[in-house]
């Protein structure tokens, strides 16, 4: 091969691993990519072990203001719908306080904090950014911006009620008789 065919070569392959990793990026109502994290109690998770549940992906930082906010509200929310299937995972970017200074926040919060996450998820064009997976390993959501009560009972109690892939009886009753999210997250 002359150095020019190897040139020409070198691109074509560049241009070739560009595509494919530009193409595992999350597409919304799109099946959600697969991810590795390792929790702060060193538990570690995959896409899979959220298998018929709705998961949320929760990027945060401590220097934001709106993450101030949502966090507790998001916290308090997994607590309420957590037995409709509700999961949450906080993920701090890079740029908060060392992990050693999250440890008092992440003892007193329910949803699981994230040390490491590999896979291609990341913030959008801000913080906080949000992705919700839904029962069937579909992205139903990814958005920079704080998720607010009405934004999280918008999003997420059509997919908590969709219990269709793991319903072991076709008329097995619901949970329309309990308490609603808007009463008791408040």
């Amino acid at each position: 091969m002359t150095p020019r065919c190897h040139i020409v070569a070198a691109a074509i392959a560049s241009l070739a691993y560009a595509t494919s990793v530009a193409g595992k990026d999350p597409v919304v109502d799109q099946p959600a990519p697969d991810f590795q994290v390792t929790t702060f109690d060193g538990k570690k998770l995959t896409l899979a072990d959220f298998k018929d549940q709705v998961l949320v992906l929760n990027f945060w930082a401590t220097w934001c203001a709106p993450c101030k906010e949502e966090l507790p509200l998001l916290d308090r929310y997994y607590r309420i719908q957590q037995k409709r299937g509700l999961r949450v995972l906080a993920i701090t970017t890079e740029d908060s306080v060392p992990l050693s200074q999250l440890k008092p926040l992440a003892a007193a919060l329910t949803i699981p904090m994230v040390r490491t996450l590999k896979g291609p998820y990341r913030v959008l064009k801000g913080v906080p950014t949000n992705y919700v997976i839904d029962r069937h390993g579909i992205l139903r959501y990814a958005r920079a911006a704080a998720m607010t009560l009405d934004t999280m009972n918008e999003v997420l109690v059509p997919l908590l009620g969709d219990h269709s892939s793991h319903d072991p009886s076709p008329g097995a009753p619901n949970d329309a008789g309990q308490p609603g999210p808007e009463k008791s997250a408040q």
